[in-house]
């Protein structure tokens, strides 16, 4: 069951203020709103290293549970260059820039946003 677009908003700003305070990089937002059903945010950011994309991702997974929203789903942990966390109505990407850079997940969901904005 979808979540209200209060509780919604709340999270998507939790996930940002805790990407912010760990220093993620060149984050993006994405309303998934009329694109598709499995969300209705995505959030992508990069760490500078493996190392921080992970502790990133077991920091934004901490913080989501705190809060109250549940557990997340989290894929890529192993590798640290792409880390998916799945938080139900908002999925966060997490990348080393290279890798970001490869997939390029900003055309993909929101090409209306331009280039000197992500990079």
């Amino acid at each position: 069951m979808k979540a209200n677009k209060a509780v919604v908003a709340k999270l998507r700003d939790l996930v940002e203020k805790t990407l912010n305070d760990d220093k993620a990089e060149d984050l993006v937002s994405i309303d998934l709103a009329g694109k598709t059903s499995f969300a209705d945010y995505m959030i992508i950011a990069n760490g500078r290293s493996s190392r921080q994309v992970a502790a990133m991702a077991d920091h934004l997974k901490d913080s989501i549970k705190e809060a109250g929203f549940g557990a997340v789903r989290m894929e890529g942990q192993t590798g640290g260059d792409w880390i998916l966390v799945d938080a139900g109505d908002v999925i966060v990407h997490l990348f080393r820039p290279e890798v970001r850079n490869f997939y390029n997940l900003e055309k993909i969901w929101a090409p209306d946003i331009p280039m000197e904005m992500i990079n």
